[in-house]
């Protein structure tokens, strides 16, 4: 709290995003109204059972094979792990850390096999959870998050890199479609440590995933990708931050999402702040969005702030439109008919992304979903 110029106490306006209120305790959080900032182009009153209500934090059943060079445990959230990547930044994310009783902890050490671990049972009533995935120093490896069934959860994601690691985490929610889905993922990445982050969103009545990476070591590298298709009804969101921290680090942001039917509503909000310590940063965001009607509305708003003149390169870009017209003319004068013109325009905007995750079944099985999506919106 501080004064401001023309008198009287009150909330100072965040200048930066580093300088955002940040909290584990939910009540140390204002109420919601829907007039925030980051709550305004949120259904907040359709997710308000896990922002404020009461949630079962125990422990959940999860599938996942033996994969040699990772471990899965439950610990407790007096853990020393819990906390070492990020603070919740809004009171939904606080309720879940509030609440959990058990962590879940995905461990990668030297060249860990590919690990997926599936939650299909979470049920109707209002659940939260948390999860952290530690990298060891020089780890590879790719972690799956793959989620369906039905749910109501709010929950945390924290990822740490020590040095020089290099992983791919996927967050896959493909839920039911009456379900809600609340997460704020944090990462840390250290000294010469590589993560690409990708988050897939598909089934869900709501799904807003705030991914935060912070590159925090020298060298760190993070690239940060999502896809998304939003039909009638539903509402899918994403707010991306990227913290450069620290000398000669690099970012790049790319999210891709379609909507279709009535009411099909996407958001997405990219922030990225260069630092005053992060000379030599090389980043840039963009979000590309395909309409495939009317009656549908995407919000993109990039976000870039530089506290250093000494950097690489900076930029962002944002774009919302229809199907190009050329790209249609083109495939029909080759005989191919209208729909399937649209089909393969619809797929190839999209699988850029899906294409990045380096798991042959895994892509396989979500270029079937985003087909399946185009068949249904027909």
């Amino acid at each position: 709290m501080t004064e401001h110029s023309h008198g009287g106490w009150g909330k100072a306006p965040v200048q930066t995003r580093s300088e955002r209120f940040a909290s584990t305790s939910h009540d140390a959080f204002p109420e919601v109204t829907g007039l925030e900032a980051e709550w305004k182009l949120s259904p907040v009153e359709r997710v308000r059972a896990l922002i404020d209500g009461e949630l079962d934090g125990a422990p959940y059943a999860i599938l996942y094979p033996e994969s040699a060079g990772t471990t899965v445990e439950w610990i407790d959230r007096t853990s020393e792990l819990i906390g070492t990547a990020g603070t919740p930044e809004e009171r939904a994310a606080a309720n879940a850390w509030s609440s959990f009783e058990k962590a879940l902890h995905i461990h990668l050490d030297g060249d860990a096999e590919t690990l997926t671990l599936t939650r299909t049972g979470l049920g109707d009533a209002p659940r939260a959870a948390h999860t952290v995935i530690t990298a060891a120093t020089g780890a590879t490896g790719l972690v799956v998050l793959d989620n369906r069934g039905p749910a109501q959860l709010s929950e945390n994601l924290e990822i740490v890199l020590d040095d020089d690691a290099h992983i791919t985490v996927v967050s896959v929610q493909q839920w039911d479609d009456p379900a809600l889905h609340l997460a704020s993922q944090f990462a840390r990445v250290g000294r010469g440590a590589t993560l690409k982050h990708i988050v897939v969103s598909l089934g869900g009545s709501v799904v807003r995933v705030n991914p935060s990476a912070h590159l925090a070591g020298e060298g760190a590298e993070a690239e940060l990708l999502g896809v998304y298709f939003a039909d009638a009804g539903q509402h899918l969101e994403q707010r991306v931050y990227v913290h450069h921290e620290a000398p000669h680090t690099r970012s790049r942001v790319t999210y891709k999402g379609a909507l279709n039917g009535d009411g099909a509503r996407t958001v997405w909000v990219g922030d990225v702040l260069i630092g005053p310590g992060a000379t030599g940063t090389d980043t840039y965001e963009q979000n590309r969005n395909l309409v495939l009607s009317d009656g549908t509305r995407a919000d993109s708003i990039p976000n870039l702030e530089i506290e250093t003149g000494d950097i690489e390169g900076a930029g962002h870009a944002s774009a919302t439109g229809r199907f190009d017209d050329e790209q249609l003319f083109y495939l029909q004068a080759r005989g191919i008919s209208e729909d399937e013109a649209r089909r393969l325009v619809v797929l190839g905007f999209l699988s850029e992304i899906v294409q990045k995750i380096g798991e042959p079944v895994l892509e396989a099985r979500l270029l079937a979903a985003l087909e399946a999506e185009l068949v249904a919106s027909r």
